[in-house]
């Protein structure tokens, strides 16, 4: 299975688009690169003494924290074209959701540890201590919603959350846009009104305004 098509395939169309933003909520929560230090156009006063006090408070344990690297790495692996979700940060961008959006903490931390006592019984060690291919076995039990078996669905709609999260994570990321190709807004020559345009109205443009916003170089 191609995770990371298919979850650019997500990412890029409308059904994608309704999941990551489900996923994401209203609010902005992704963390930044570094803490803010004063008032910026996309933050508030109150946003930013809020969002200091999220990133000095910890959420996951470090047993926890490797198993979502490890998990959001199987979603989405380094391939030739970007690095991995762990590359792009997606691990603190789910700690950080987490402490923004406390409804996701319980569904998170329990699915973390039905994984391990998945793993406990099946392999007698936990997630993040299993081979990877017997990581990959219980991931493919939980990764297919229509496929898996009743006795999985906890480990399904956990799964489902973290795909979710990974994804928005990841394609939210520096990272994660240059994969998609976004390449945004970008200037092109603009050569003025037509000049039979021009012609129509008898207006013209004077030196000053060709040489300054009509002509430039490519």
């Amino acid at each position: 299975m191609d995770r990371r098509k298919y979850l650019k395939t997500l990412a890029v169309g409308s059904v994608g688009a309704g999941v990551l933003l489900q996923a994401c909520g209203p609010e902005k929560s992704a963390p930044p690169s570094e803490t803010p230090k004063a008032f910026t156009i996309d933050r508030t006063p109150d946003e930013l003494v809020r969002e200091q006090k999220l990133i000095s408070e910890q959420f996951f344990d470090a047993h926890e924290m490797k198993t979502i690297s490890i998990l959001s790495d199987i979603i989405i692996p380094k391939d030739e074209v970007s690095g991995s979700a762990t590359d792009a940060r997606v691990p603190e961008f789910i700690e950080f959701i987490a402490k923004d959006m406390p409804r996701h903490q319980t569904p998170l931390r329990g699915g973390l540890k039905w994984l391990d006592i998945q793993c406990m019984k099946r392999f007698d060690a936990d997630f993040a201590s299993c081979t990877t291919s017997q990581q990959i076995e219980l991931v493919d039990e939980i990764a297919f919603p229509e496929k898996a078996k009743p006795e999985m669905q906890q480990g399904v709609a956990f799964f489902n959350l973290m795909r979710d999260l990974t994804a928005c994570g990841f394609f939210t990321s520096e990272i994660g846009i240059k994969d998609l190709g976004y390449a945004g807004n970008r200037p092109n020559q603009w050569d003025g009104v037509p000049q039979d345009v021009l012609d129509q109205y008898g207006v013209k443009y004077d030196a000053r305004t060709l040489a300054e916003s009509v002509k430039f170089d490519a």
